[in-house]
């Protein structure tokens, strides 16, 4: 295939993602081939002359397709959305043709001032004070190993990267149970250590991490001769939504001089809305923040935005400036290379520019709200439903429940139900357990998701309930 061809096939391809998202809704949510099938599918070796694009594309939609669990899908509602909107997409084919590496500035300079200008357009829709700088990160694990790093190096007087780890003392990091495992690998990667890692009890409907717990633990670690280095609190964790008293939670730890990390990667994009932000007040105290325009917002992965107060310590933790990486005769430019830990980097900001002008921070605000709203209205369609129980109340548009048939044990029963409604595909939920209990979640958040589609959500809910207790 030549560039001379592109126009007719990238026709074809245009035309197909526009009826793929057309009949989504005639598609089963979660693929449903079995394992191994699509790899049974592929010849064992490469083939050794040119292939049509005709064949290709036909395989595609033979092999590939089924195989394919449709996170676009309007009745996604497992693990948290991947959005896709049409404004970002068509971002994305533009950056994907242009194939730029925008590690330095002089590598992109347009890629590199947009990013800091749309980087500045999300801190001020969130609300954040002008005090954050921003940075684009592939994903909020990314955002949250730089951080860990950045602990690691303040607590050390930034010795670590020089001469390691070896002989100091142990570093600690607190954090509560909701949040994501990704802060556990952070710690790991980071040379840190799982035991390290220091679990803080949590408390309340939100699921807070305990100021006190907090207090105490940090105040023991120092008795014992261990060296504190920072805290990782969220807001909105994955399991139930689980949101930190980000105030309370500050205030301890400014009081031992550590840095605060804030995982909202979920539940940052719904602070675009003012009504929202009581669920992270006091981040404005924070050290950094990340959260995921590529979960909610409407850019499809991977962009994770990623906001610290100061980008000197980032820096000082990541930067590297071997000979041909520097710029010459260019004062006052940022290379973004150095506020992360890949060198190479994408031009994400391009999706952001399209997609906040294509709808606007109020119809962006508009999606998110409609999501809230009808998530809290199944959940109390569910409360009262015969034989379901909320377990976790809304947060956002994230809630929990479990299935109580009169006879039969919850637990089994749960697992049946959503077993049985994830094989039938009409909708997609996934399973957590919160205090050892076996719950089932339910967040709405796609991008194309209407009220209809909640509605049917319910109604595949109750009925597969009904058809699995007759099963029983």
């Amino acid at each position: 295939m030549r560039w001379s061809d592109f126009p007719k096939w990238g026709k074809w391809v245009s035309d197909w993602a526009a009826g793929y998202h057309a009949t989504l809704r005639d598609r089963p949510v979660r693929a449903q081939t079995k394992p191994g099938e699509v790899l049974n599918a592929l010849p064992l070796a490469p083939p050794e002359t040119a292939q049509p694009m005709e064949e290709i594309l036909k395989d595609f939609e033979d092999i590939v397709v089924p195989g394919i669990t449709h996170w676009q899908h309007p009745r996604f509602f497992a693990y948290f959305p991947s959005n896709a909107s049409p404004a970002a997409v068509l971002a994305d084919n533009l950056i994907t043709t242009m194939a730029p590496q925008c590690m330095l500035w002089q590598t992109s300079p347009a890629a590199t001032e947009m990013e800091t200008r749309m980087m500045d357009w999300l801190r001020q829709s969130l609300g954040l004070p002008e005090a954050f700088a921003g940075v684009i990160q592939d994903s909020a694990s990314s955002a949250t190993l730089a951080a860990v790093l950045t602990m690691r190096e303040r607590a050390l007087g930034w010795d670590g990267n020089e001469n390691g780890l070896s002989g100091q003392k142990a570093l600690r990091i607190y954090c509560s149970e909701e949040v994501h495992t990704s802060v556990d690998r952070a710690i790991w990667v980071a040379g840190i250590g799982q035991a390290n890692l220091i679990r803080i009890p949590t408390q309340g409907p939100t699921r807070a991490m305990d100021p006190a717990a907090l207090k105490a633990a940090i105040e023991a670690d120092l008795a014992a001769g261990h060296l504190p280095a920072g805290v990782v609190a969220c807001t909105g964790g994955t399991g139930t939504g689980g949101c930190d008293d980000i105030a309370a939670t500050i205030a301890v730890a400014k009081a031992h001089d550590l840095y605060v990390h804030v995982d909202a990667a979920w539940a940052g994009a719904a602070m675009i809305c003012p009504e929202y932000r009581v669920l992270w007040e006091g981040v404005d105290g924070a050290d950094s923040v990340v959260f995921n325009p590529h979960k909610w917002l409407g850019t499809q992965f991977d962009l994770s935005a990623h906001f610290i107060r100061s980008p000197e310590d980032l820096t000082r933790t990541l930067a590297i400036q071997p000979e041909y990486l520097k710029t010459h005769g260019a004062d006052g430019i940022i290379n973004y290379s150095e506020w992360s830990v890949p060198l190479g980097r994408r031009f994400r900001a391009l999706k952001l520019w399209f997609l906040i002008r294509a709808y606007g921070l109020e119809g962006l605000r508009s999606m998110i709200r409609n999501h809230v709203n009808w998530s809290v209205a199944l959940c109390e369609k569910l409360r009262d439903t015969p034989e379901f129980e909320i377990v976790t109340e809304p947060v956002l548009s994230l809630f929990t429940f479990v299935w109580r048939p009169e006879g039969q044990d919850s637990e089994e029963a749960t697992l049946a139900l959503i077993n049985r409604i994830n094989d039938e595909g009409k909708i997609y939920l996934t399973q957590t357990r919160t205090k050892g209990k076996l719950v089932i979640r339910f967040q709405a958040g796609q991008w194309d998701c209407t009220e209809e589609d909640i509605e049917m959500a319910y109604q595949t809910i109750v009925e597969t309930a009904a058809a699995v207790k007759e099963a029983l």
